[in-house]
């Protein structure tokens, strides 16, 4: 493939993870692993909130989408990794890693997007919980789930279209273990001023705007919770958003940490990589199950009803 005309590129080398053939079974094993918790702790989400009726709210049917999304973000990183740490030559070609950069976007933008607006459902929740059928209609929730896909897929789109114009130098190794933006940006020969306008402004909107509007509703809802005067009141308010929370802090934490770090392949970045990219969409069925009484609810009546008919 000739990017710009100009480039001779074919394919990437990805060398971001351990070189020793013992670690590389190892790590295969363990990744392997997380994949598959990741796939049916996702799917088993996705079931119980499909088929439980009492599930069928704003708040579950953003988590819904949410796992939809840690299903792709998962699906489009990790099956790569695991083909390459069982081959000789782990590469990838130019084609295919273009193609996993435009959705590794999609998938980060939007669950960016995604947790955002479950943050505004919170809010309405807990500050407003007697206008909350009227401020959280289902068209409303609708529209912001649908608008986080849609944010997710033009932000994807804007900067792949930049990407596929650059050319690329004879140095082919990307010290990752899966194509991202910074590091094709980095083997670049041709001007990529474009290009980085453009991840600035992926990041000031996915990262640091979507984060904003996170930190404002929970600014609301600490407020409220501690204007609350009984003791159980508080403890019943904080339950409520204490799951979107704790996925809220691992996934920004962990994203933004790694995204300030320099891109070195060092192994700090590529633990933090891995952390939001590999290891958070396999934690938030878990999060949102054992963690919330509702859910809780829903797979044991889902699992007495699998027992009558058995």
């Amino acid at each position: 493939m000739a990017l710009g005309n100009n480039s001779t590129i074919t394919e990437f080398l990805l060398l971001g993870l351990s070189a020793d053939p013992d670690g590389q079974a190892l790590l295969f094993v363990l990744f392997l692993v997380i994949y598959l918790l990741t796939i049916m702790g996702n799917l088993l989400l996705l079931l119980l909130i499909r088929t439980d009726s009492h599930l069928h709210t704003p708040m579950y049917f953003f988590l819904s989408h949410l796992s939809f999304v840690d299903l792709c973000f998962s699906s489009v990183t990790v099956p790569k990794m695991l083909q390459n740490l069982l081959s000789q030559r782990k590469t990838i070609s130019v084609e295919g890693c273009l193609t996993q950069v435009f959705f590794v976007f999609v998938a980060a933008g939007t669950e960016a997007c995604l947790l955002s607006v479950m943050a505004y459902d919170r809010y309405a929740a807990i500050c407003h919980p007697l206008l909350y059928g009227q401020i959280m209609s289902k068209q409303l929730y609708m529209y912001l789930a649908w608008g986080s896909w849609a944010l997710g897929f033009l932000d994807a789109l804007i900067n792949i279209l930049l990407a596929v114009n650059m050319v690329f130098c004879e140095a082919k190794i990307i010290h990752h273990y899966s194509c991202e933006m910074p590091s094709l940006l980095h083997l670049s020969c041709s001007d990529i001023s474009g290009n980085l306008i453009a991840l600035l402004c992926s990041t000031l909107l996915h990262g640091l705007g979507t984060f904003l509007l996170v930190f404002l509703s929970y600014t609301r809802i600490i407020f409220t919770i501690l204007s609350i005067s009984s003791t159980s009141g508080r403890s019943k308010a904080f339950s409520t958003c204490s799951s979107h929370l704790t996925a809220v802090i691992l996934y920004y934490g962990s994203g933004l940490l790694r995204h300030l770090l320099p891109n070195s392949g060092s192994p700090v970045e590529l633990i933090f990589s891995v952390q939001y990219m590999v290891v958070t969409p396999m934690l938030n069925p878990l999060i949102y199950s054992l963690k919330n009484r509702e859910v809780k609810e829903a797979l044991k009546r889902t699992l007495g009803k699998s027992k009558l008919f058995n």
